[in-house]
């Protein structure tokens, strides 16, 4: 594999997976190369789902081979909200989603609950998918939100392992235990058993 879409238009997430991907000798591409790409809608139920149409989509677009992922905070007390929904779930600020997180918990009389991180990724190449991963990392809800590193829900995502939240964890760091790390290193090892 000469070249590889990273299929997101996320800053944070194309920082991660360039830092997880570094060494590779894969060319790695972004959408800003590619313009007058509409983002697919996200149909799919499942992280899985989301994943293959994004690849998909954006390997028949573009005519590369493209990798795409979905991912998400999965909330036990939430019911698993947001899930599949993280991103869109009651809009794009995220103090305001945050303010509905414990919202939600304290309605419940909680100040936490368990959650985890889930990425799943797809690589799709001629129309196909040609490889899937998914990471998991578990954690809970902090008591409030904390740190100026990551993205996304970090902040407020606490994990025990480090006795912090990830919004509190530089880049490498973070990586070596993260949903999307576990999941870029599985591609990662699947890239380098696979060379064409």
């Amino acid at each position: 594999m000469k070249s590889l879409l990273l299929a997101t238009t996320n800053p944070g997430k194309l920082r991660e997976i360039r830092g997880i991907l570094a060494g590779l000798q894969v060319d790695l591409v972004s959408l800003e190369q590619f313009s007058g790409i509409v983002e697919p809608e996200e149909t799919g139920a499942t992280f899985a789902e989301n994943a293959r149409l994004k690849a998909l989509y954006y390997n028949e677009a573009t005519g590369l081979p493209a990798v795409a992922d979905d991912s998400g905070l999965v909330i036990d007390a939430l019911g698993g909200e947001p899930g599949v929904h993280s991103a869109r779930w009651h809009g794009d600020d995220y103090p305001t989603k945050f303010a509905v997180v414990y919202q939600r918990l304290q309605e419940q009389g909680l100040d936490t609950s368990a959650a985890r991180f889930v990425a799943h990724i797809a690589v799709a190449d001629a129309g196909q998918v040609r490889f899937e991963a998914t990471g998991v990392v578990e954690g809970v809800i902090a008591p409030e939100p904390r740190g100026e590193h990551g993205f996304g829900y970090d902040p407020i995502f606490y994990y025990p392992a480090y006795g912090c939240t990830l919004g509190e964890v530089e880049g490498a760091r973070k990586a070596a235990v993260s949903h999307r790390g576990q999941a870029f290193r599985q591609l990662a090892d699947w890239i380098r058993s696979n060379p064409r």
